[in-house]
């Protein structure tokens, strides 16, 4: 056996060993939750509020403020992220000040998200005079998903053929609507992965709303955009850490996030069913 081969199939087993290690690891996330919180899933735990000073009831408000908070972020980084993504990759000349503003949405995306919540509580909430609400919350979120949804978005444009772009400018089209109905279209199922990612991000970050938007506890649900909210994340936390009943504390926050997990793994199916759609539409 050639010694290129011997190479191909070493690091071939090492991808399938390291592809192998992460199944079992996110496996072993699912059933240890799933074990624990299961027992708490209920119709009675999905509709209800909480009661008993959080040892009994439900997570009803709390998934309603998840939901709020997450797609408020996603209407508010989708257009944003897009947009810049657009800009850099099919307008911005060339140079080093286009490569500095890519590395630095890049390192954007590592910095810890309590430091996006201290500038959200800074900005939306004080400044502002927004409040602790739904609105600084989401755009907070919103803030710390636009590096990821701006990467994502480059790289899909920027796999899309050049002479995809140079046949319909050919035909007489301008470079906006050759943008608007070519380049878009063929770079959707890259865009909506980083979606798919920056929803899995916002819908589990804690820090974020903990200045901005959540609270320990209320009977109804929000009213407006201005409304504090509970929040899944900041339910597991506030179960964990706080109260005088830690077995009944422990059991419901196990159920709550279980349901967490089954919520962004449910969002994350729908856009990746959305994204094999338009992948199969485009390569037809």
């Amino acid at each position: 056996m050639k010694r290129s081969d011997i190479v191909q199939k070493l690091g071939f087993s090492a991808l399938f060993a390291c592809m192998a290690a992460n199944i079992v690891f996110l496996g072993s996330i699912i059933f240890f939750i799933a074990a624990r919180g299961l027992s708490s899933i209920s119709w009675a735990f999905l509709t209800e509020a909480p009661r008993d000073a959080m040892t009994a009831g439900g997570v009803a408000p709390a998934i309603v403020g998840t939901f709020y908070l997450t797609l408020g972020a996603v209407i508010f980084a989708l257009p944003l992220g897009l947009a810049c993504a657009v800009y850099l990759t099919e307008y911005s000349p060339k140079g080093w000040i286009v490569n500095l503003l890519r590395i630095s949405i890049n390192n954007l995306a590592g910095v810890p998200s309590v430091v996006f919540g201290l500038f959200g509580l800074t900005v939306f909430v004080k400044y502002f005079g927004f409040g602790v609400s739904i609105l600084s919350g989401s755009l907070t979120l919103g803030i710390l998903a636009l590096p990821v949804i701006i990467s994502a978005s480059q790289e899909a444009l920027t796999a899309v053929p050049q002479s995809i772009r140079e046949a319909s400018l050919a035909l007489g089209a301008t470079q906006w609507e050759t943008i608007r109905r070519v380049v878009l279209p063929a770079a959707l199922p890259g865009i909506l992965t980083g979606v798919i990612l920056s929803v899995g991000r916002v819908a589990g970050e804690t820090a974020p709303i903990l200045f901005t938007a959540a609270t320990f506890y209320m009977k109804g649900y929000p009213r407006s955009v201005f409304s504090e909210v509970m929040a899944l994340p900041y339910h597991i936390y506030a179960l964990m850490t706080e109260g005088s009943h830690p077995e009944q504390q422990t059991r419901i926050a196990y159920g709550s996030s279980l349901l967490l997990l089954a919520l962004v793994l449910s969002v994350s199916l729908v856009a990746i069913l959305i994204r094999a759609r338009q992948r199969k539409t485009y390569n037809a």
